[in-house]
């Protein structure tokens, strides 16, 4: 179970750095997103034609960050991820696209592919918590 601490930092922002790999090259992209808790995954669209998209296709193992932008040593904080990002199919696209469109209802005129990125790892830095105060959740 993942804890409250994760899903309000993740609830608090809307902005996912994702990276990529392929032929041992990085790559990394911006992507607003919806977080769903039941399925704790991450919701967002990008065509299969985008760099990172095709990327994805040829190996779907990501990692992604989430930042809050601060110079205040006190406030610092930063979620980081590892998991698996795959085009969503069947409920989990009604689900996905219904809560992403909530979200970001501008996004019906331009809406591509929508991926999940189910994580596999969290790892959340709060310095709110104490100097450099690090969370972790794996999934078993």
């Amino acid at each position: 179970m993942i804890e409250q601490k994760f899903k309000d930092f993740i609830n608090d922002h809307h902005v996912l750095s994702l990276s990529t790999v392929k032929d041992g090259q990085p790559y990394t992209s911006n992507c607003f997103y919806v977080y769903l808790p039941e399925q704790n995954m991450f919701v967002f669209t990008s065509d299969k034609e985008t760099r990172h998209g095709s990327e994805m296709l040829d190996n779907p193992k990501v990692g992604a960050n989430i930042v809050l932008e601060t110079k205040t040593v006190g406030k610092i904080q930063g979620l980081q991820m590892m998991g698996i990002s795959e085009p969503l199919k069947g409920e989990e696209l009604k689900k996905g696209k219904l809560a992403y469109l909530k979200s970001y209802p501008y996004a019906i005129l331009k809406l591509e592919t929508m991926w999940g990125l189910k994580v596999n790892f969290l790892k959340l830095t709060d310095n709110r918590l104490g100097f450099g105060k690090k969370l972790i959740w794996e999934e078993e």
